[in-house]
């Protein structure tokens, strides 16, 4: 107990430069999980994909369209299940900086191949029905306010006039991943459209999306599907959602490698912090750490005293440090725009690695002291003037 009433006591002898220890320290815990959320949910959006789903785009780019008559001969390949396509629309919503997926798809299999997009039966008739409907993701309908009947215009570009449709459902996910800032409304609506005001960019399609009975025959059913059109005026490439997802990831790859490596960056920073205090704390208690051994002190006692010093500032740091992190992750995700991280949240191994970062930091600050104060002769800590 006497040893714990010490090293309460050491560390609060100098409060100004231990309460400042203590706010660097969760600074930097703070930081590293800033950081190390958005790397992981960078990750954790290609885990969301789905074994049993194959995309099938233009061989050299997803952003050349494929006609939309390859549906039929994609859907007779063996081993498909069922066919879905997606056209990338683009569009301003209310501002530019409005920034989520707008989709035009099939209604009629667009919620089969996807089955984590929870949509209710009366609304997803709804959307069937009606031309100009839409549905959109619930965080989309949370950010934006916008209930079932209202109207989204959007202002297009890559299709450009001003759209205007009705929702009529609102999607829920079925998994915590899974992104719930999307727009989808109906592809024949689009193509409609095109006819009169584009002649010339109507049947076509950005990337069909299949999905197949057996995940294990993927690369098989994909050479398959990529025969049919080759040395056709749009050849395809037929590649699984997960390697689909990994080509947008490795676009920001040397973002999301540095940042990677600046989260480990801080956990030396947090280290070098704390070993500068207990490294300044041990230097001046050593008349003090002689006067313990005189008295009977042990190596063991003198080890605790620091070491436990060294710990409870660290814990006390990281601890704070941690407990902040998570209001400040929801606020960064409500400051930012829903559609370019779809769901911001931090991932359990975020919380065990700053829970050891502190441990292993505070561990190590005390090394060198420990080490000083041991094989510091009495008489030699009787001398010391600092």
């Amino acid at each position: 107990m006497k040893v714990l009433k010490l090293i309460f006591k050491n560390a609060l002898r100098h409060k100004l430069r231990t309460t400042l220890t203590i706010v660097g320290i969760a600074i930097a815990v703070i930081a590293f999980g800033l950081l190390r959320t958005v790397v992981t949910i960078w990750d954790s959006s290609v885990d969301a994909t789905m074994a049993n789903r194959l995309i099938t785009r233009q061989s050299v780019s997803f952003i050349f369209p494929l006609p939309y008559s390859y549906k039929e001969k994609i859907e007779s390949v063996p081993g498909v299940s069922k066919v879905t396509f997606q056209n990338w629309f683009g569009g301003t919503y209310i501002d530019k900086n409005n920034f989520f997926a707008r989709l035009a798809v099939d209604p009629a299999t667009m919620f089969d191949v996807y089955p984590e997009f929870i949509l209710s039966k009366d609304e997803l008739n709804n959307f069937k029905k009606q031309r100009n409907a839409c549905v959109i993701g619930e965080d989309i309908a949370k950010q934006y306010k916008i209930k079932l009947g209202d109207i989204m215009t959007l202002d297009g570009d890559i299709f450009p006039g001003r759209w205007d449709f009705v929702v009529r459902g609102i999607y829920k996910g079925k998994n915590k991943n899974t992104d719930k800032t999307q727009m989808f409304f109906q592809w024949d609506y689009v193509n409609e459209r095109m006819k009169t005001e584009m002649p010339g960019r109507e049947n076509e399609v950005g990337w069909y999306v299949v999905q197949v009975a057996n995940p294990n025959k993927s690369a098989e059913i994909s050479n398959q599907i990529d025969a049919l059109f080759k040395n056709s005026t749009a050849e395809t490439k037929t590649e699984t959602e997960r390697a689909f997802a990994q080509g947008f990831v490795s676009a920001s790859g040397a973002i999301i490698s540095a940042m990677n490596v600046m989260s480990f960056v801080i956990i030396g920073i947090i280290m070098l912090v704390l070993a500068n205090t207990m490294i300044m704390s041990a230097r001046e208690r050593t008349r003090e750490y002689a006067v313990f051994k005189t008295l009977g002190f042990s190596r063991l006692h003198l080890t605790g005293l620091i070491f436990g010093e060294s710990m409870l500032i660290s814990c006390l740091g990281g601890g704070i440090g941690l407990f902040l992190t998570f209001p400040i992750v929801a606020g960064f995700e409500q400051a930012m725009p829903k559609g370019f991280f779809p769901f911001f949240f931090i991932e359990p191994i975020t919380v065990v690695l700053a829970v050891t970062a502190t441990i292993l930091v505070g561990v190590i600050s005390a090394i060198f002291p420990i080490h000083k104060a041991l094989n510091t002769k009495i008489v030699d800590g009787f001398r010391y003037v600092g």
